[in-house]
């Protein structure tokens, strides 16, 4: 692994999670605030591949799982297993078009929050899953879709680039 990608990685998880946990909830809609860190998650899994998306999310997951989780490494769990199931369709679709990684985020965010409510509340005997879908997890998903329409291709970009170079350097060696 390149050290471009090392930092970049590691500035947007912290970015992404500072953006997350300040900015947006100054503004937020109901309450509810877009999920950057599963959009980064989603979108460095698709762009790279199952193991970056794996890693990716163990480390967005575990800074959930520091700053506000109960337990370390529940939320860290739940975004390991998004990010390397969304980077298994890495190879599938074109990365370059914007809808499908928008609606794999959107697919993304959804899992999250379904399975959020059944671990933390259905098993708690709390069952008014209208409640939570039609509050919390309908209106994060538009917000985080609203977000990662222009999250996402920023994303996009500073990976291509990353590659460019990484393939200029590598053609330097050869």
């Amino acid at each position: 692994m390149n050290i471009r990608r090392f930092l970049f990685n590691f500035i947007f998880v912290i970015l992404s999670f500072i953006l997350q946990t300040t900015v947006f909830r100054v503004f937020d809609f109901g309450g509810v605030t877009p999920n950057l860190l599963i959009i980064f998650t989603a979108s460095t899994a698709f762009i790279k591949g199952d193991r970056s998306g794996l890693i990716t999310g163990f480390f967005c997951g575990l800074l959930v799982d520091i700053f506000f989780g109960t337990y370390i490494g529940f939320f860290a769990l739940i975004y390991m297993y998004i990010g390397f199931v969304v980077g298994k369709l890495h190879d599938i679709f074109f990365t370059q078009n914007l809808a499908i990684p928008i609606l794999l985020i959107i697919l993304s965010d959804f899992v999250f929050g379904f399975v959020c409510y059944v671990l933390m509340f259905l098993f708690r005997t709390k069952f008014d899953i209208g409640y939570y879908m039609t509050n919390i997890i309908i209106p994060e998903i538009v917000y985080t879709a609203l977000v990662a329409i222009f999250y996402y291709p920023l994303i996009l970009s500073i990976n291509n680039s990353i590659d460019e170079r990484e393939q200029r350097s590598a053609k330097k060696f050869v």
